[in-house]
């Protein structure tokens, strides 16, 4: 996987601007608003960005916060963890690995099989239905 960079005027030539908020500066959309916080459909889940395979739809489950949820990613590799101390909290920020588009945060609260929670922006994913398992 070779890593991408840009400029922040290249990504703003490339994303509409809800989009660049969520993954170029970290923003994230209202609870049940995004177009895949209850979607069921089979397929993978890339970075918008990029078109990085992030998420299968077999590790997405509902956990009733407001946003696409899923137990796993597709691999260990795809995404990067970093400390957020923004809001008044402390947290663990996702981003992907290969374009640094901020993704979501991660908790660890998820059900089996590994305890965890990436709670995951519609915005910074795009469901590819005909990949149904990468």
């Amino acid at each position: 996987m070779s890593k991408i960079t840009k400029s922040p005027d290249e990504w703003a030539q490339e994303l509409d601007p809800h989009t660049y908020r969520i993954t170029r500066e970290a923003g994230t959309e209202a609870p049940f608003t995004g177009r895949y916080f209850d979607c069921k459909t089979a397929g993978v889940y890339h970075c918008v960005c990029c078109g990085e395979p992030l998420f299968l739809s077999d590790a997405k489950y509902d956990s009733g916060c407001g946003w696409p949820s899923f137990f796993q990613p597709k691999s260990d590799d795809v995404i990067a963890e970093h400390v957020d101390t923004s809001h008044f909290m402390v947290r663990t920020e996702v981003t992907c690995r290969r374009c640094d588009a901020h993704l979501g945060h991660v908790f660890t609260d998820g059900p089996a099989p590994t305890g965890l929670r990436y709670c995951i922006n519609s915005a910074s994913l795009t469901l590819n239905e005909s990949q149904k398992d990468g």
